[in-house]
This record gives C-alpha cells, sequence and structure tokens, in this order.
C-alpha cells in the first residue's frame, strides 16, 4: 500500500511466512469483499465539549503505525478505509459521515474497525451498524458490549464523548427496537449515583472493575458466552481508559485501578469466537499524553485480535 503510514520492517532473508500487516494491507475500494477494513475517525470534539484531554484526533494515526510492524500471523486480508476528519468543530456531521463509511464497508461484507479519537466515536459506530440493517434491525437483537470505565449515558443539549451510549438508547426508543448494553470494568469513581441509576433504569447489565478484577474470568466469561446465545449480533466498542493507567496513560481519563489487560484480552476473544461480531471500534487514543507508545500498542494488539479471521 502506497501510503508511508503503511511501512515496516521487512524480513526477507528470514525463512518462512515473514509477513507484517504492512505487507498484507490494501486500500478499500469497491472490490474489497469480506475481510476486514480500517476506518480512522480523527476527532476529539467530543472529548472538548465533555472538558476531557483533547489530543485523540491523533489516535489512529499512532494505532496504525504500532499495527503496520506487528507480524500478520493468520491475518491475510485487511483494508484501510481512510479517515473520517473532524476538523471544524461539527461533531453531529462527522459521526454522519463516519456512519455512511461504516454502512458501505459493511454492505461489501467487510468487518469493520474503527480507530477513534474519542469514544464519541461509538455513536457513529451504531448508526452506521443500524443503516446497514436498516428494517431488519426489527427482527434481530443486536447486542452493545462497551469495556470501559464509565457509561458514557450522560445528558447533554448536544453529543459529547460522554453521551453515545444514551442517545442510543433514545434512538432504540425511537425505532422500537430493544436496548441492549452490557459495559465491562465500570468506576464507581468514574460516574456518579446519577449516572448508576439511569443505567439501571435502562437496564444496563454492568461488571464493576473490582468485581471482574475479584471473580473467576472462567465464570465471567460463561456469564458472556450464554449472553452471546440469545443474540444475533454483536457491536463491540472498547474505551482504552478501562486499562489501568500504566497500561494506557494516553487516554482522556487516565484509570488509577481499570480492568487487566488479560481479562479484556480473554472477553474479546470470546466475542470474536462467537461469529456474530458485526462492527468493532477502539477509543480513547490520546498520543499527546502517551508515554513509549504503550497505549498505541496496547491498541494495537486489541485491534489484532479483533481482526483475526473466523
Amino acid at each position: 500500500m502506497n501510503d508511508p503510514i503503511w511501512t515496516g520492517r521487512l524480513d526477507e532473508d528470514t525463512a518462512g511466512d515473514t509477513r507484517r500487516l504492512h505487507q498484507v494491507v490494501q486500500p478499500f475500494d469497491a472490490t474489497v469483499t469480506g475481510g476486514s477494513a480500517l476506518i480512522g475517525f480523527a476527532c476529539d470534539e467530543g472529548v472538548r465539549r465533555n472538558h476531557g484531554r483533547i489530543g485523540a484526533a491523533q489516535g489512529p494515526y499512532a494505532i496504525r503505525r504500532m499495527l503496520a510492524n506487528l507480524p500478520a500471523h493468520r491475518i491475510t486480508q485487511l483494508a484501510d478505509a481512510g479517515n473520517v476528519v473532524c476538523d471544524d468543530g461539527d461533531l453531529e456531521r462527522a459521526q454522519q459521515r463516519l456512519a455512511e463509511r461504516i454502512a458501505q464497508v459493511m454492505g461489501q461484507g467487510n468487518l469493520p474497525l474503527i480507530l477513534g479519537g474519542g469514544h464519541e466515536v461509538a455513536y457513529g459506530s451504531f448508526l452506521g451498524i443500524t443503516r446497514h440493517l436498516g428494517a431488519t434491525l426489527q427482527q434481530r437483537k443486536l447486542l452493545i458490549i462497551n469495556f470501559d470505565a464509565h457509561f458514557d449515558l450522560r445528558t447533554a443539549d448536544c453529543s459529547t464523548s460522554g453521551t453515545p451510549f444514551l442517545q442510543m438508547a433514545q434512538w432504540c426508543e425511537q425505532a422500537k427496537v430493544d436496548f441492549r448494553y452490557v459495559c465491562y470494568g465500570i468506576s464507581e469513581l468514574g460516574n456518579t449515583p446519577a449516572l448508576f441509576n439511569r443505567a439501571r433504569q435502562l437496564d444496563v447489565q454492568f461488571h464493576m472493575d473490582r468485581d471482574v478484577a475479584e471473580r473467576s474470568l472462567d465464570i465471567i466469561d460463561q456469564e458472556l458466552r450464554t449472553q452471546l446465545d440469545g443474540v444475533t449480533d454483536v457491536y463491540l466498542t472498547i474505551d482504552l481508559d478501562v486499562l489501568p493507567g500504566e497500561k494506557a496513560p494516553g487516554v482522556s481519563a487516565p484509570a488509577p485501578y481499570g480492568m487487566a489487560l488479560e481479562k479484556v484480552e480473554r472477553l474479546v476473544a470470546t466475542i470474536k469466537s462467537s461469529g456474530k461480531l458485526i462492527a468493532a471500534d477502539i477509543a480513547e487514543c490520546n498520543p499527546t499524553y502517551d508515554r513509549d507508545g504503550m497505549t498505541a500498542r496496547v491498541a494495537a494488539r486489541l485491534a489484532h485480535l479483533i481482526l483475526q479471521p473466523q
């Protein structure tokens, strides 16, 4: 691919499969079908509106740079559909443009993996999914799974990084579609009592960060498998602030406790292996506050897991 982001090490003097992702990726076009496609959401307007640390607009670039040099292993097909950029403050229009690109990628039979950007990306991702599914959504059972320290169920006069899941709930209510939302890694100190009450009112299923740390991962995993058995489709969104601050320092709100990376990976692998994942995004990678590229490296590791073929 003729893009300076997609460059990296070449191991042509070594026997065996030496391919890295920069040697696999291709531009997304009308001929790309049946694989995975990256979409960047270069935006932190929602974080700015939510009074967070801006800088996540550079996240898609940083994650791609880390992905480029990773060994491809089982990934044999990957496309890059470019970036949706929000540099004019019009977040709502950017979310609509993201939805259009996601619907195009899905319409060609590909799994979209969106790289943020602030967690306002989630509402754009959701709109893309609903645009693709159209009227069939009424007959399907879509489960939204969020790994996040925060519910992101805030009320506001406009879209922010703290409102996407309330916006989804409101969309579902208007469309007369069930709102199925599960959240892993919720921090008690990262959410007000009002947000916990709103989550209960919306019948949100959530797992506190301490509960995830103290409970058996096998039990949590089995509970997830049971939930997956009862739905037709899954939209996965990962806010990197779900991880401990030492693993993800480059986010808007680093977590002093967080959810261990190995547990996030185990559950993401279960979601992937279900065969029901139809779209995913990774949010809040903020290179401005990163250390040694650690947050981008972790994001790339999670992306590599999501991109694994069935």
